[in-house]
Parts: C-alpha cells; sequence; structure tokens
C-alpha cells in the first residue's frame, strides 16, 4: 500500500515507458491497489497523463538545464524532473517549492540520493529563468516541443487548418478532459440527473443541441458513486460519440448490427432510442471487451442487445438481414488525443496507412449485411482524412449500389457540402469525430 501520490505517479510512468503499457491502463491498475483519497487520486491522475501528454516539451527543458549531461541520460531520473517539471510548468496549484522538494524527496526514495543536488540545481535554474525554454527556429519543430507533439502531427494539422487553428488544436487536446454523462430517458430525466449532481457539489452544465448530454466539469471523483450511477440512470460517453447513434437514426423494433461494438457505448445508446425494442447484435473480436456491454447492459436494464465474439469480415450469414449497421472502426484516436494521452506517440503515418487497409475492407464486409434500402453509419474517433474522406471516396467509387444520404442541415453538428460530419474539437469543443450515413439503393424491379 502507498499513499504518496507523487510516488505512484512514479511508479506507473515506469510501466508506461519501460513495459509500453498504455497510461488509462497502468493509472487503473495503481489506484485500484492503492486507497488514496479523492484528491490524491486526481493528483496522481494529473501527473502521470500530463507527463506522456507533455514528454516532449520536458525533455527539451530537461535537455536545456541540464549541466551535467552524464546525469539527465539516467531513465528513472528523468522520469522524476518529468514530475517535479510538470507542477513547475502547468499546475498553477502546486507552489515552486512544493514541487521542487517533493521532487528531491522522490530522488532519494528510489535509491538516487547522489543526483539529488544535480536534479535540486535543475529545477532552480528552471525557475530562476521564469519557466522558459529556448525553441527551435523551425516552425514545425518549434510547435512541437511547445505544445508536445510529434512533427509528423504538426504538419498535418497545419497542411489541414493552417497555423493558428492547428495551435488552437494543439491547446484543445492539452486540456485535461471533461466528463460527458448521456442520460438514460428509459430510467429517468436530464433535470433528474442534472439536480442529483448539483446537490452534490459538482459542476454540471447542458450540452447544446444534445438532449441527453450532461457535462461534468472539475473535480468529479469516483464515477461509479455519482447519483443514479447504480440505477442505470445515465452512461458516460463524450457529446462526439452519442452524435453518431443520433445520425444512425435507430427505429423501434429494428434489426441492427453493431460491428466492432466493444466497449458498447453506441450499442446501449441505440438500445435507449429504440425504447429497448428490436435486435442489435454487437459484435467484437475481443471478448473481455465484449463483456463491459454486458455489464452497462444490465446495469441499464436493457434486453434488445446480444453479443457475438468475432471478426466482422467473417460473417457471411448476416449478408442482407440488417435495417442498419453501425460501423465504428478501429482508428488512430487522433482526434480524442486529450483522453488517450499516449496516443500522439503511438502512432505514426505508417499505422495510418495499416488502419485505412482495415477500415476499407471492414467497410466492405458489412456493408454487405444492409437490407436494399438499409442504413450503414461510418464512424471514427480520428480527423484523419487517409481514415476519413478517402475510405468512402474509394468504397463509393467501388460500390455504385451506395450513396451518401445528406443529413439534414439543422442536424446537430452542420454537415458539409458532401454530407459527412465532421467534428474539430477546437470548433466545436467536442471530441474529434468523422461520421457519414451511407444507403443501400433500392434494387431495381426491372
Amino acid at each position: 500500500m502507498n499513499n504518496n501520490p507523487r510516488q505512484l505517479a512514479f511508479i506507473t510512468l515506469l510501466e508506461v515507458y519501460r513495459k509500453q503499457a498504455f497510461a488509462n491502463f497502468a493509472i487503473d491498475k495503481y489506484l485500484n491497489k492503492n486507497n488514496l483519497t479523492d484528491a490524491n487520486r486526481r493528483l496522481v491522475t494529473e501527473l502521470v497523463y500530463g507527463c506522456v501528454r507533455r514528454q516532449r516539451s520536458l525533455d527539451a527543458i530537461i535537455d536545456q538545464f541540464a549541466k551535467k549531461k552524464s546525469h539527465q541520460q539516467h531513465p528513472d531520473l528523468r522520469i522524476i524532473l518529468h514530475i517535479g517539471l510538470y507542477q513547475l510548468s502547468y499546475l498553477q496549484q502546486i507552489p515552486e517549492s512544493a514541487a521542487v522538494d517533493t521532487t528531491i524527496e522522490l530522488v532519494k526514495q528510489n535509491q538516487l540520493p547522489q543526483l539529488a543536488g544535480f536534479a535540486n540545481a535543475l529545477l532552480r535554474q528552471y525557475i530562476r529563468c521564469h519557466s522558459t525554454i529556448n525553441l527551435p527556429q523551425n516552425l514545425v519543430q518549434r510547435l512541437g516541443v511547445l505544445h508536445s507533439f510529434p512533427d509528423w502531427i504538426i504538419e498535418y494539422w497545419i497542411e489541414q487548418l493552417g497555423t493558428t487553428e492547428a495551435e488552437q488544436l494543439c491547446s484543445w487536446f492539452n486540456q485535461t478532459p471533461s466528463v460527458d454523462l448521456r442520460i438514460n430517458p428509459l430510467k429517468t430525466t436530464i433535470e433528474e440527473v442534472e439536480t442529483a449532481i448539483k446537490n452534490i457539489g459538482i459542476s454540471v452544465s447542458r450540452v447544446s443541441q444534445l438532449p441527453q448530454a450532461l457535462r461534468l466539469t472539475g473535480a468529479v471523483g469516483s464515477i461509479p458513486k455519482l447519483p443514479g450511477y447504480n440505477q442505470g440512470w445515465w452512461s458516460v460517453q463524450d457529446s462526439s460519440a452519442q452524435l453518431v447513434t443520433y445520425l444512425l437514426n435507430p427505429q423501434p423494433e429494428e434489426i441492427i448490427i453493431d460491428a466492432c461494438a466493444a466497449p458498447g457505448g453506441k450499442t446501449t445508446h441505440m438500445a435507449e432510442l429504440m425504447r429497448d425494442s428490436g435486435k442489435i447484435l454487437a459484435i467484437d473480436r475481443t471478448a473481455f471487451r465484449l463483456k463491459k456491454i454486458q455489464q452497462n447492459a444490465k446495469r441499464l436494464q436493457l434486453r434488445s442487445i446480444s453479443i457475438l465474439v468475432g471478426d466482422s469480415r467473417n460473417f457471411p450469414e448476416y449478408i442482407h438481414q440488417a435495417d442498419r449497421v453501425l460501423l465504428d472502426v478501429p482508428c488512430s484516436g487522433l482526434g480524442i488525443l486529450h483522453r488517450r494521452a499516449d496516443a500522439r506517440w503511438r502512432q505514426t503515418p505508417e499505422n495510418i496507412q495499416e488502419l485505412s487497409k482495415l477500415q476499407s475492407q471492414l467497410l466492405e464486409s458489412t456493408a454487405e449485411w444492409v437490407k436494399p434500402g438499409g442504413i450503414l453509419l461510418y464512424a471514427t474517433c480520428t480527423i484523419h482524412p487517409l481514415e476519413n474522406e478517402q475510405v468512402i471516396d474509394a468504397f463509393l467509387k467501388n460500390n455504385s449500389e451506395w450513396e451518401i444520404e445528406m443529413p439534414a442541415m439543422n442536424f446537430l453538428v452542420p454537415p458539409t457540402t458532401a454530407g459527412w460530419v465532421k467534428v474539430w474539437p477546437h470548433r466545436e469543443n467536442k471530441d474529434g469525430f468523422f461520421m457519414v450515413k451511407l444507403k443501400r439503393k433500392l434494387r431495381n424491379r426491372n
């Protein structure tokens, strides 16, 4: 049992950096093992996610201020310095003296007493220089160091948006994400949930144009302890993900297949909109992730959902069986980099090329499931055209029996003239998403 939040952050970061563990899994692992106050849980989470997001910026500070270059190479010391520098640079609520003192304690606690003087000198030199770092002259590298992104992502955003908006997007992705709830209208009302959460002192607001969405800001604490969780009043789901199901527009008594369904937020949203009347088949290749759907369906008291383990490219028995198909494909996650702190460092242009091939294969296979006149909704949580527009363009070129069904122009986020909906986070204050509604044309009776 360890109740020191900075030491727990250090241990967690060791797992992320050394064992390539996903940051969210590593945090959950260590938070579940240790009995921390809510304040300390929040601090561990902030330090881990913050250091992972900002590692390029933090490395640049170390490289600039290290007087003894040999010392800066020690991997454990570098992680500890990340924790100290993150507090000095990005956590206004922590006094400088506390950030320095606790960092030196970490150095000593982790069998590095001979490096305590070096760490102390580096941190205090950074403070004396008013927390400024030297930035490269090259625009892409400068923004990459300043905002802590790899150069290829900066280049892509500048190409798509221009420099000003690219910086706005960087800043948006470096924020601590808010928590959005989706109210279950079969069990409660948005007014009831809003009142219950306000009554325990949490800041809550409606999300414009989304009838089931509430946004929680500030300190939220443990999600399962929020009012209404056990009663199935709500699910955690970002407002952009909620848009996907509204665009699909599932209807009662329909047969719907949710390919790549886990962890199932959209699956349960469909069931709620269908008033739990009809049949939803949730398919995913990973059995343990499908358990999350079962758990949430039980908590929300939904009975119309069945699950099936398997690769959605391998179910010919469902040809022409579905009124609607939701294909929320595996993707790079470039639209949710604030939630997946390590994704910016894990993804590469080569990965995106491979993902695009997989997405095209899944689209070709699952499109066969749709009845003539039926709907397929293609969605991603990325904002890269290779995974979005280019996949759709190639599919429509090769499948003349399909067309884009234009959303109503008063849809919750206005569609492009081409008919797809693309959510840019810094513009909409929502996760980055892409979605397009495809319709299989009715057969020619001649």
